[in-house]
């Protein structure tokens, strides 16, 4: 049994490579670092360096919602520059955060999206989408950019509610659960977790945060991913062994260039 981390943040972590030796102790066979400054995607493409036989390491890159005023535009010529390296296999991650974004910054948000996704549509790569207190507005870009084509993407760390997911898996995407899943309060998320198809599931860490429970409170690493899949087994009534065997299917035909 291998779980797989979709989504973590190696560049945060005191001390990536042992979290790694940790994370294959726990199972972990694998896991994607994500970008949050295109400007910096050299440090997810170094990150890869960390890969071996025994655990391997993909990168994603992109900037994320929180960042798009900090540093140059995300155009699509740069984003797929930044994407030109065996390791990633993936962009993002990108998308709307209204929690944090102001205003005035929104637009912003809005333009680097879309020139995610229209990376994303060029280059094949899925896109990891961030939605925070947006979802009427990630639903209608989602719809407006798939009818000018469809692009392979997915929802991560999932925190929104049912209509966001139905739009996501209407439009052929994928959605990923953190240690939120574990979260006492968070039962509209498993109300989801329960029903999303499971050739469109996914679990990830999103570390160093949201460490799950029995972690929560310390810092998250990509081991971790394996007591919010055992808890998404529970909820789904299955096996922890044949879901695992599931997200890996999913993992290599969302993320295509892991096999490389």
């Amino acid at each position: 049994m291998t779980w797989f981390d979709s989504h973590c943040h190696l560049d945060m972590l005191d001390d990536p490579a042992a979290a790694l030796i940790r994370a294959r102790d726990m199972g972990v066979g694998g896991a994607i670092t994500i970008g949050t400054r295109l400007w910096t995607a050299s440090r997810q493409r170094a990150l890869c360096d960390l890969d071996t036989p025994n655990f391997r390491v993909w990168a994603a890159v992109g900037t994320h919602p929180d960042h798009v005023a900090e540093g140059p535009v995300a155009t699509e010529a740069a984003i797929l520059a930044a994407a030109d390296h065996p390791g990633v296999v993936a962009l993002g991650e990108s998308g709307l955060d209204y929690f944090h974004g102001a205003e005035d910054v929104r637009p912003l948000q809005a333009d680097s999206f879309r020139a995610h996704i229209a990376a994303a549509r060029t280059s094949g790569l899925p896109l990891v989408i961030h939605a925070r207190a947006a979802d009427e507005d990630v639903a209608a870009i989602l719809r407006d950019e798939h009818g000018r084509g469809a692009f392979p993407f997915l929802l991560h760390c999932f925190a929104s509610g049912p209509a966001l997911a139905e739009t996501a898996l209407s439009l052929g995407g994928y959605i990923s659960f953190s240690g939120l899943l574990t979260f006492p309060k968070c039962g509209e998320i498993r109300d989801v977790a329960r029903v999303v198809p499971a050739d469109r599931l996914l679990v990830e860490t999103d570390s160093p945060f949201l460490a799950p429970v029995p972690r929560r409170g310390k810092h998250n690493e990509p081991g971790y991913v394996a007591y919010t899949a055992h808890r998404l087994a529970q909820e789904r009534g299955v096996e922890p062994d044949a879901l695992a065997d599931t997200i890996a299917r999913n993992m290599h035909r969302l993320f295509s260039r892991m096999a490389a």
